[in-house]
């Protein structure tokens, strides 16, 4: 693979908003996580299609609390939920780049927890598919689609998906 000159600078500027829009999820920060997307980005997740940055945040709090009411620690509070990002393949083109990566989520309750002591849960695992853009110097997800790999029809594809980000295609499920 060939990188441009700015791919290390680029690259780091995308890596700092993955983690913004992660911890932004896990702490509550419904506006900064609506942010790192355009203005007129989709997120693609479990639960549908949604686009549009007010559209992204008013979903992300209601997901929160539909998350916090099924998933509970053994004291009864809103289970904590900690997401991970481990490896990430980053093409960038100009201003427009695409990453896939996978992830993971930890949490502290839920219906798998044994109900007698607090433990740590592996929770769910899969990866990313996204298209990024520059708007105004900063970089932002255009298109995010969040694969689950535990759920039907939200699986990964079968084939490497850094296929599909050395190509730049999008969408990554054809």
């Amino acid at each position: 693979m060939k990188y441009p000159p700015t791919y290390a600078q680029d690259r780091a500027e995308i890596e700092d908003l993955m983690a913004r829009y992660l911890m932004a999820m896990d702490y509550n920060d419904f506006d900064t996580y609506a942010e790192t997307f355009t203005e007129d980005g989709t997120l693609d997740y479990a639960t549908g299609v949604i686009t549009g940055r007010e559209n992204i945040r008013a979903e992300s709090k209601a997901f929160k609390e539909r998350v916090g009411s099924m998933w509970r620690d053994v004291d009864g509070n809103p289970a904590l939920l900690r997401h991970v990002l481990c490896h990430s393949v980053i093409r960038v083109d100009g201003d427009d780049a695409w990453h896939t990566g996978f992830w993971f989520e930890m949490d502290n309750g839920g219906p798998k927890n044994d109900k007698d002591r607090k433990t740590i849960l592996m929770g769910t695992y899969g990866i990313y598919e996204d298209q990024l853009k520059r708007v105004d110097g900063e970089w932002k997800f255009f298109y995010r689609n969040i694969r689950n790999e535990f759920l039907p029809g939200r699986e990964s594809v079968k084939e490497n998906p850094v296929w599909n980000v050395d190509k730049g295609v999008l969408p990554f499920r054809g």
